[in-house]
């Protein structure tokens, strides 16, 4: 448990850094004169930096450790922060996300190195302690960034750089290798990254396959709306670069609340599977909800207030949702290619997060407020229609799931992998 403890550190310190930029990035495309189309670009330039690199660095992990290819995802997050710092034209802006992007693909290394050191039945627990410790730092990052501003528009970005090359130093010193050398050898003959990808396109009703398209739409329709809801609160609410940061503060709490005092308990009884759905609906319910805390035409606090629980939903969503899926992908692939397909996983949730995104800018454009909100809750909720599949697995059925990883069998008896 300990290499958990120190995982959760060095994420914790990784969102800070990264949450003191992404809440100040409509704000600084807005002021480079960027419309809703242009900023959901730059935003969706992560992902799509991300969808390539993801297999990449889940396979170099299988083949040579998940510790240096952690370490070169945070080297990639520094240099973007230094850009991002002087950025003056929105295609330095662009750069600095591609830059982050393509270091963001260890998201699935951070994610094997969780479940390499923990027990399957405990993963989607650890999971979401390790997301609680990130969205420790969704707290604290936006508040140090509008902060920051005080001191200049290089303050922010240079700051973040900063505490990157403080967290590669913790990285280099106290974090040990969590995947073995016997896995990693065996990893060398497995399958070429390419068979992974498109194993999910030629067999979609395989486990793997469908709980990668459930974590790539859900995550695609939650990523779309982020930056909006920004604009959303700044339109409405008159929500400024020194005010967001208490939002993310209020989020933050939630979902560290959520995921250290909820996440299990609810695994317990229900299961991954089950979790899973519950999740969904309530994430959509959240979607669905927010574009309508305006209009009633009540006094602000009410409306405040409205606004409140309606956002309260999504971090609640998001903790039942995510996490589990994560979980359930990790039990039922094989210990030596749990890399690459935690890193298809981040592939699939990318191209989501490069094509949906725009299209909710120009929903925003175009249709009005309240369409890329109701758009999002739809696409949660196909997530129940793709998961119909995975029952079997509702109530945690731990010798099931390993059977199916160790025959290397769906749950329709489809072989996962060639």
């Amino acid at each position: 448990m300990s290499k958990l403890w120190v995982l959760m550190f060095t994420a914790f310190v990784d969102m800070v850094g990264a949450l003191m930029i992404i809440p100040l990035l409509p704000f600084y495309a807005k002021h480079l004169g960027a419309n809703g189309f242009e900023l959901m670009v730059i935003v969706a330039s992560f992902s799509a930096a991300q969808l390539l690199s993801a297999p990449l660095w889940g396979r170099v992990s299988d083949r040579y450790g998940r510790r240096p290819a952690l370490i070169a995802g945070l080297t990639a997050a520094v240099i973007s922060y230094v850009i991002f710092a002087y950025a003056n034209t929105l295609w330095l802006l662009l750069l600095s996300r591609l830059v982050q992007g393509a270091g963001g693909g260890t998201t699935g290394v951070v994610q094997a190195y969780v479940t390499d050191s923990v027990a399957p039945r405990n993963r989607a627990r650890g999971l979401g302690w390790l997301s609680a410790a990130t969205n420790l730092g969704v707290m604290l990052g936006p508040v140090l960034g509008s902060v920051t501003t005080l001191l200049g528009t290089h303050a922010p970005g240079l700051i973040a750089a900063t505490l990157g090359a403080l967290n590669i130093m913790f990285v280099w010193f106290f974090l040990t290798e969590s995947h073995g050398l016997a896995a990693r050898t065996i990893s060398g003959a497995r399958r070429s990254i390419g068979t992974a990808v498109f194993r999910v396109l030629r067999h979609p009703r395989d486990v793997p396959s469908q709980l990668i398209w459930m974590y790539a739409t859900a995550i695609g329709a939650n990523y779309g709306i982020g930056s909006l809801l920004t604009l959303f609160l700044n339109d409405r609410f008159h929500v400024t670069e020194q005010t967001i940061g208490f939002y993310f503060v209020y989020i933050g709490g939630l979902n560290v609340l959520f995921r250290l005092g909820l996440l299990g308990r609810v695994v317990d009884r229900l299961g991954e599977a089950r979790t899973t759905r519950l999740g969904a609906v309530v994430l959509a319910a959240g979607l669905a909800l927010i574009p309508l805390t305006y209009p009633l035409g009540l006094p602000g606090p009410f409306s405040l207030l409205l606004l409140a629980l309606a956002t309260a939903l999504l971090p609640l969503g998001q903790t039942l949702t995510f996490p589990s899926i994560t979980a359930l992908l990790s039990q039922v692939v094989q210990d030596d290619e749990r890399g690459l397909y935690l890193g298809v996983q981040q592939t699939y949730g990318g191209v989501s997060r490069v094509v949906y995104p725009p299209l909710a800018g120009l929903a925003w454009d175009d249709l009005g407020i309240p369409f890329p909100f109701w758009i999002s809750a739809i696409l949660v909720a196909t997530t129940l229609l793709i998961g119909r599949g995975l029952t079997a697995y509702a109530q945690h059925d731990e010798a099931a799931v390993e059977q199916a990883a160790e025959q290397g069998v769906s749950k329709e008896g489809a072989v996962v992998g060639e």
